[in-house]
């Protein structure tokens, strides 16, 4: 993770008693705890290991509609809202601003591609638009690379992981939520067909819903309950450069890099056409449905076998409420950066924009991000276990996207109106 992380104090008992139990410490599942002890609905949420630990504050901040699929883009449109209100909701900066978003085109065949994206959001009324590719100089000034054009979204923004979700935690416990780190769910307790408590491992606590806000986790704590959740583990290296000039402050990406400019004056930059897709044994018992995206993006791919295969077998995919769980032998999920991966995006961006030679390295890291097969999230009740709600599988996109998700989880657990349609991420259609 980022040494950046701001740390969040927290208490270490557990009640005997609240409404809802959220699992899972990420951006979804603090911003359903927040949204939840607004409305005054006791909530206590558990971590494993610590908040933001994992991918909420190892990704690269962005804050985007475009490119996504147009069933999801209501959803980013409702966090843009919420991305913009929040400094004052929690009286706190989450270092948000709108310096917009661009994706580059190498050729014709690539700009079509983004014409259909945009015919295909055009009900929806957003600001994206098609640059040429003296549009795009103009925005990016002094390249070297003759791009085909680009799209751009100037209301598309980014935020600070580092800070953005510790922030939210802080101010939901302030409002009366409790969180408890270090803390391991093993599995729900059940009453009469339904939930009523999680067995943790420091006690039980009874509760009338819980959220399972997991992340790359939620596959196998889903699993030992009997419930086959469809998503693969997918690994993005990313580095941050000490502070320096640089071309924009919009947040760009090309055929084989992104940038974006950090607060503190350097830039988080990844390799964007390569993630690594370490085998494990899921990939062995579900990649069949994943086939029509591996068809499309297989070259984004860099699968290795090695020794992630070997420690997921070792974690139990089976354990009883009272034994050891697979979530404290693991408490946070930790993958090497890739620094060949580092060390292509690093090149390639300074073969489009020389400034970058400029660049030094401030520190590295890598994510885990948990892919559906239609890279859309599943935020829904589980109906074979009544009580018991999901929101994982963001593929990526939590972040962006994780105000609005978590605010639409707490909508589901307490029967509130959807602050969205929430019918695009069912789990059924999976």
């Amino acid at each position: 993770m980022t040494k950046t992380l701001d740390a969040v104090d927290t208490k270490d008992d557990l009640p005997d008693s609240t409404t809802v139990v959220i699992i899972g410490g990420g951006i979804v599942g603090v911003t359903a705890a927040l949204t939840l002890a607004e409305r005054n609905i006791p909530v206590v949420l558990l971590e494993k290991g610590h908040i933001a630990g994992e991918q909420s504050s190892r990704n690269l901040g962005w804050i985007r509609k475009t490119s996504r699929h147009a069933v999801d883009v209501p959803l980013a449109l409702a966090a843009d809202r919420l991305w913009a209100e929040m400094p004052k909701r929690i009286a706190q900066s989450v270092g948000y601003k709108q310096s917009g978003v661009m994706f580059l085109a190498q050729s014709e065949e690539q700009m079509a591609m983004h014409e259909v994206w945009l015919n295909s959001v055009k009900s929806l009324s957003l600001d994206s638009q098609l640059l040429s590719a003296k549009e795009v100089d103009q925005r990016v000034p002094n390249g070297q690379t003759q791009w085909s054009g680009g799209i751009y979204t100037p209301s598309d923004g980014c935020a600070e992981p580092s800070i953005a979700v510790s922030a939210m935690a802080k101010a939901a416990i302030a409002k009366g939520a409790i969180f408890v780190q270090n803390c391991a769910v093993r599995a729900p307790s059940t009453s009469g067909g339904k939930i009523s408590g999680v067995e943790t491992e420091k006690g039980e606590i009874r509760c009338d819903q819980v959220l399972l806000a997991g992340g790359a986790w939620s596959r196998r704590f889903l699993g030992n309950l009997g419930v086959s959740l469809p998503t693969l583990p997918l690994v993005c290296s990313v580095l941050r450069t000490k502070p320096m000039e640089g071309p924009t402050e919009i947040s760009v990406g090309g055929p084989d890099f992104s940038f974006r400019k950090h607060q503190g004056g350097g830039f988080i930059i990844t390799q964007r056409s390569a993630l690594n897709a370490p085998i494990t044994l899921d990939h062995l018992l579900i990649g069949w449905r994943y086939l029509t995206q591996l068809r499309a993006q297989r070259r984004f791919l860099r699968p290795s076998l090695g020794r992630e295969f070997f420690e997921d077998l070792m974690l139990a995919r089976h354990w009883s409420a009272n034994s050891f769980s697979p979530f404290e032998k693991v408490r946070t999920m930790d993958p090497r950066a890739n620094p060949d991966l580092n060390q292509e995006a690093l090149i390639n961006l300074r073969n489009a924009w020389p400034v970058f030679g400029e660049a030094e390295i401030e520190e590295t890291w890598a994510g885990v991000i948990d892919v559906t097969p239609d890279s859309n999230p599943i935020i829904d009740h589980i109906k074979t276990l009544p009580g018991l709600t999901v929101a994982t599988g963001f593929s990526g996109h939590g972040f962006g996207t994780g105000p609005a998700a978590g605010h639409l989880a707490a909508d589901l657990v307490s029967n509130a109106d959807p602050i969205i349609d929430p019918e695009p991420y069912r789990f059924e259609r999976l």
